[in-house]
């Protein structure tokens, strides 16, 4: 059996030599020559006594409370039970930080103050005091610059503030309330709405006004009574116009309640009854509590009969609309994707088939490189703008058109028909029905006119005489052939035409009557022959006219897509077969018109593939005279623009370009440019002489003139060659993803730096110059990318495999608590998952333990309070049974001494 743990703590301190026998003198005298090893002794004598402590105080340490879980083999020492850790210190450690931080700023919460100490210096903690006091001294001085003898000196010092602001009330933001020149300072123009806002504001009284010192003396301080009379008064004041407003409401609704009664045969639409002074002369009191009654019990079986509201459909969240109209337009994207390559798309799709390329507010294409003003900017995908679009206007739709307001005659004698006081509202609300078409395409005014309104009960259209103040009639009979239409619009002027048609579609709409859908079916063909028909006149109309009636083509097409893509092949037809070669402008304006109104991105359409081989079939041709070149160009754009979104390739395209700049140069080039097709010009295509002329536009008259000038054909051949380069330009912004675009575009460049030499460019204008130089960078800096980004072919550089073995892998450093997985990322991700998971556990260890502390803070100063509080109450209590005692004893005393003077 052990021995005590005093026998066995003398037993330790003897094996460690702590304690022993006494050291002789000669010992001692040698251990104190020898400093060294006494302080080596001195050293491991502390550390003996450290470690017997530690010894016989095995709750300090944490210990393994059983051995290991299982017999492992490995080359470290076995654990023998060692400590893993000092449980008491890190607890006290702890403890004691807890006390430190926690603490402290549990006792600050809600006792620390607002003032910030802005002083100079003062939190700076490189500055000594006397450099802070030096600091002050100097900005003290720089605030009063002043003399000294300056009595009149009123800067203000800079005092305590907080967040910028001063704490004194000598400031513009805080005013003592009892100071005599709030209301000096007031606004005198004030209202007294306003000066009833501010409660810290004093009416403008009399009182106030004699208070005020004469001019030149200083004001005097009011007594606490004068103020106190102030607010009383103001109080007053603003009770009594609170009970005027009070009152004039009241009034008001009495007021009100007198006229409810009338309210009921409003609502129930009857006319009013007879004066209760006839009916009380009429009908007796028996009759008229009769008929009451009876009223009574009619109106409960309608309450009781009538129809109940129907729930409709709930009204959607932003989100929700959003989400629709992001599925639609993800719906209609994949469709025109399906068409581009070609795939079948279901007839239900086809209906809601609508190229994205071509929203509803897109001006026509075909005027980009032909203007009729030289105002016009030149530019490609955009056109010129004649008008503002419906997207600028706020429509969504081609039927949303302007109508001025001088299309109604002002001076006009017809009213609208008024309904009948006494018809239902079923019918009307039928008639708002109907109504609803017309919204987009007349305005209010319009809408009103009997002679449209007269159209929505399906009544038939009329010959009107009268005319609006441009001369036009409100009503037009509805053409069936193209000669009627010409008839119709023969006197009228061109530039009325739109509101022509604009009116015929809102008089013959298909709500309207069963026979409008055929009437307005044959109309858009007839509007795609007018269009024709028009251009081809020797007046050549405005591209702004020609854009109108393109617009209503394309609403058109929307309710009649066969008429109208019928109508398109009738025209493209009618150029293939007569004029393969030699298109006239209707051509050219029906080709544009394709464009805008059908999806030239379709990989086969029904009218735009046709119209594509026919653009492509003219550009082939070998140009003659400068129209021919004009007409090219005019055809390459609409090429241009047709691929715009499929962005596929025109080889006629380029090669027509080219030559086109190869005939145009001044100069024959020496050298073979490139890879195309290369047509000597006729005589007098190339530019001779053109330094001294401005480049102009391209117009669409260029197209047809035949007879020109030599003046006119070198501005027609400049024009010619800046449209190219700028043609050029924008095919290269479009293929500029192809994979073939440095084969595609380096004769391009090398056209350019034919036309960039000196026998060229001396004949050029300068303008002309600087933007075949500026392409001819740009194109430099694309085929250099274009070349960096082309790689050659290669084999694929795979690494060896090696042959699969089924030698088990041995690990050299191999630890039992270690994971080995192959996997690199997956056990990156669970030595983070560890990692995150042991330090959440420590986390939650610590707040824990914060919360615990905290807890055990609250409930010391709670028994500390309470035991105060014992304290007190108890000395309290003993305080008042002594007097009470003494009291008591008093009493007696004084009972004694009156017995026993009763008994003498």
């Amino acid at each position: 059996m052990a021995g005590s743990q005093l026998k066995r703590l003398k037993a330790s301190l003897r094996e460690k030599g702590v304690i022993g026998p006494q050291l002789s003198k000669k010992q001692k005298k040698k251990n104190a020559q020898d400093g060294k090893a006494n302080n080596n002794r001195r050293f491991q004598k502390a550390a003996d006594l450290e470690g017997i402590r530690e010894e016989f105080n095995p709750f300090d340490l944490k210990h393994n409370a059983r051995g290991p879980k299982f017999e492992v083999t490995t080359n470290r020492p076995a654990a023998n039970n060692a400590a893993k850790g000092r449980p008491t210190e890190a607890k006290s450690l702890g403890e004691e930080r807890r006390r430190q931080t926690l603490l402290v700023e549990l006792n600050r919460r809600h006792k620390v103050g607002g003032i910030l100490d802005r002083r100079f210096g003062e939190n700076d903690p490189h500055m000594a005091p006397e450099e802070k006091m030096r600091e002050r001294f100097v900005r003290e001085k720089q605030l009063h610059k002043s003399s000294v003898f300056d009595l009149e000196d009123d800067e203000p010092a800079e005092g305590l503030t907080h967040l910028g602001k001063s704490l004194s009330f000598d400031g513009p933001g805080l005013v003592d309330d009892f100071e005599d020149d709030i209301s000096a300072g007031s606004d005198a123009a004030a209202s007294d709405d306003e000066h009833r806002g501010s409660k810290r504001m004093r009416p403008f009284d009399s009182e106030a006004q004699d208070d005020d010192g004469e001019e030149g003396q200083p004001e005097r301080k009011k007594s606490k009574q004068e103020v106190m009379k102030e607010v009383i008064a103001k109080s007053k004041f603003y009770k009594a116009e609170r009970q005027a407003v009070k009152e004039a409401d009241e009034d008001l609704r009495e007021e009100l309640n007198k006229e409810l009664s009338g309210l009921h045969e409003l609502l129930f639409n009857r006319k009013k009854a007879q004066d209760s002074a006839a009916v009380n002369e009429t009908e007796s009191a028996a009759a008229g509590k009769e008929r009451m009654e009876r009223d009574y019990d009619l109106r409960l079986r309608q309450l009781a009969q009538d129809r109940r509201a129907q729930p409709t459909d709930r009204t959607k969240t932003d989100e929700e609309k959003a989400e629709e109209v992001s599925k639609r337009l993800r719906e209609l994207e994949e469709k025109r994707l399906k068409r581009m390559r070609g795939e079948e798309v279901s007839d239900d799709e086809d209906e809601e088939d609508v190229d994205n390329n071509k929203s509803d507010d897109q001006p026509m294409s075909g005027p980009i490189l032909f203007t009729e003003t030289e105002e016009d900017d030149f530019g490609l995908g955009r056109g010129i703008k004649t008008q503002p679009t419906a997207t600028e206007l706020g429509f969504d739709d081609e039927d949303d058109f302007i109508i001025e307001e001088d299309l109604i005659a002002s001076d006009s004698d017809l009213e609208p028909i008024e309904s009948d006081a006494s018809s239902d509202e079923e019918d009307s609300n039928a008639e708002e029905d109907d109504d609803e078409f017309t919204k987009g395409l007349l305005n209010d005014e319009e809408t009103q006119n009997p002679v449209f309104s007269g159209q929505l009960t399906g009544s038939t259209v009329s010959t009107d005489t009268k005319q609006d103040s441009n001369g036009l009639p409100y009503t037009f009979p509805c053409p069936q052939t193209l000669e009627e239409f010409i008839s119709l619009t023969e006197g009228i002027s061109i530039q009325h035409l739109p509101t022509v048609v604009q009116r015929i579609r809102a008089l013959y709409h298909p709500k309207l009557n069963s026979d409008n859908k055929s009437k307005l079916a044959n109309f858009v063909a007839i509007l795609v022959q007018y269009l024709a028909y028009s251009s081809n006149q020797t007046e050549l109309p405005p591209f702004s006219i020609l854009e109108s009636l393109i617009r209503h083509i394309h609403s058109l097409a929307k309710s009649f897509p066969i008429e109208t893509a019928n109508a398109f092949r009738s025209e493209l037809e009618s150029f293939g077969r007569s004029r393969p070669l030699t298109p006239n402008l209707g051509d050219l304006v029906i080709l544009t018109a394709i464009g805008t109104t059908f999806p030239t991105s379709d990989h086969f359409h029904q009218v735009a593939t046709p119209a594509g081989l026919l653009i492509a079939r003219n550009l082939e041709r070998v140009p003659k005279q400068v129209t021919d070149y004009v007409q090219g160009v005019y055809l390459s754009t609409l090429a241009l623009q047709y691929q715009q979104v499929s962005k596929r390739y025109v080889p006629e395209v380029m090669n027509f370009c080219l030559n086109a700049l190869c005939a145009l140069a001044p100069e024959k080039a020496e050298e073979n440019l490139g890879q195309f097709p290369i047509h000597d010009p006729m005589p007098g295509i190339r530019i001779t002489n053109g330094r001294s002329f401005t480049v102009r536009k391209l117009t669409p008259a260029d197209c047809i003139k035949d007879d020109l000038s030599d003046e006119e054909a070198l501005s027609t051949k400049l024009a010619l060659l800046t449209t190219t380069v700028n043609l050029l330009e924008v095919a290269a912004d479009l293929y500029s993803g192809k994979s073939a675009f440095f084969e595609t575009f380096e004769p391009v460049k090398n056209v350019l730096v034919h036309l960039g030499n000196k026998s060229c460019k001396a004949k050029f204008p300068a303008a002309l110059n600087d933007q075949v130089g500026k392409l001819r960078s740009k194109l430099d800096r694309m085929l250099r990318l274009a070349h960096m980004a082309r790689r050659p072919l290669e084999l694929h550089h795979h690494r060896p495999l090696p042959i699969k073995s089924a030698i088990p892998k041995f690990e050299d450093s191999f630890d039992p608590n270690k994971h080995y997985d192959p996997d690199r990322d997956r056990a990156e991700l669970s030595k983070l998952k560890a990692e995150h998971k042991k330090e959440r556990k420590g986390a939650m260890r610590e707040l824990r333990k914060d919360a615990n502390f905290m807890a055990r803070e609250q409930l010391r100063v709670k028994k500390a309070k309470d035991a105060a509080y014992e304290k007190k109450y108890k000395r309290l209590v003993a305080e008042i049974q002594g007097e009470e005692g003494r009291e008591a004893n008093a009493y007696e005393r004084e009972k004694q001494m009156r017995k026993r003077a009763a008994k003498r």
